[in-house]
């Protein structure tokens, strides 16, 4: 269910909001950020990419390969958002303006926007120093990478209680057939706003 429009999307957001241009490092935390801000406030990610950790804190996997161009770009996917990464750092290859932004609900626009509110004024070093001291789902792999399971990110988030039935509900969710409404009226990544 990961979508590639959609963290492309998520991508130039703030990439945009950095003034067209970002470094890597920022802006992988920040994409991460945006997984984990959604998790706490919606239950469900937005772009559904593998959580891992790895030297530098956790990351989205999928993300991270396209951002080292290791995948292909789909149509209307990566390459179209953001251009080939140069000096640390992408930029945009067009606007993220609102109407171009198909595959993020105004939930999604309002999770980005509480991500920036609260990172934006970071560097990429302060940023990633936060989620090494702050993202309790996040341990030192020595040089590895292991997968950051929602359950875990739920139980960092407070919600041990519930994080097993919160997990148990996502996995219904990636079940659900990408059209309309998805699990308890969320709307999928298909383009309905």
């Amino acid at each position: 269910m990961f979508s590639e429009k959609a963290i492309a999307q998520m991508a130039a957001f703030f990439t945009g909001k950095e003034g067209g241009q970002i470094q890597v490092l920022k802006l992988m935390k920040l994409l991460y950020l945006a997984e984990r801000e959604s998790l706490d406030q919606h239950g469900h990610p937005i772009s559904f990419d593998k959580m891992v950790a790895m030297d530098n804190g956790p990351v989205l996997s999928r993300t991270l390969n396209y951002l080292n161009g290791f995948i292909e770009s789909g149509q209307d996917g990566w390459d179209s958002w953001l251009r080939d990464r140069e000096a640390h750092g992408v930029s945009l290859a067009r606007q993220p303006n609102r109407e171009a932004l198909t595959e993020l609900s105004d939930a999604d626009l309002e999770v980005l926007e509480t991500v920036w509110r609260k990172f934006g004024h970071m560097d990429k070093w302060q940023i990633r120093d936060y989620t090494h001291d702050r993202c309790a789902e996040w341990r030192y792999p020595q040089g590895g990478s292991y997968p950051i399971h929602y359950q875990d990110v739920f139980t960092a988030l407070g919600k041990a209680e519930h994080a097993e039935e919160l997990t148990e509900n996502l996995k219904k969710f990636r079940a659900v057939p990408r059209v309309g409404l998805g699990l308890a009226g969320v709307p999928d990544r298909s383009g309905v706003r």
